[in-house]
């Protein structure tokens, strides 16, 4: 299913982890639909201005799948709860050939909830998460992403 001109459900969909461990990873009908407003107001004006292909290295996530590969969550009275924004349809996890650019284009340019440096060094990210919400206000957090003795860390990107 196309969800704009260069975005189409099986990128943000597609799992090799699901696939092996015989996950279902569909959206439903309200997870699409945030998806679907990700698409097209960050990542569509995004790859167009930018002119280059956006590839999705993450996008949607079971609540199966976020569990088995540790994503974020909580325990409410002994249930697992999911709370990352991949899982809501809110969230991706992007690459290109140039993804410091793709990040200074979206912070300068575009409405996010989050928008976070995942990893790399100072010159360029190993890749680029963004999220956009239509439950309330984007908070335009931006954060850089660091390994700190094998943890990961969120800092305040300046």
């Amino acid at each position: 299913m196309q969800i704009s001109k260069h975005f189409h459900l099986k990128e943000f969909v597609k799992s090799q982890t699901a696939i092996q461990h015989r996950i279902g990873n569909m959206p439903d009908p309200s997870q699409f639909n945030a998806l679907s407003a990700l698409v097209n107001r960050v990542l569509e004006p995004a790859r167009v201005a930018l002119d280059m292909p956006l590839f999705v290295s993450s996008g949607f996530r079971s609540k199966a799948l976020n569990e088995l590969i540790g994503g974020a969550h909580r325990i409410e009275n002994g249930v697992y709860v999911a709370t990352s924004q991949h899982c809501k349809g809110e969230a991706a996890d992007l690459q290109c050939k140039d993804n410091a650019r793709l990040f200074r284009y979206i912070k300068e340019n575009l409405t996010f909830d989050q928008l976070i440096w995942e990893f790399g060094d100072d010159e360029q990210p190993d890749w680029v998460h963004v999220s956009y919400t239509e439950r309330g206000l984007n908070r335009f957090s931006v954060l850089k992403a660091v390994n700190d003795n094998g943890k990961t860390r969120y800092h305040a990107f300046v």
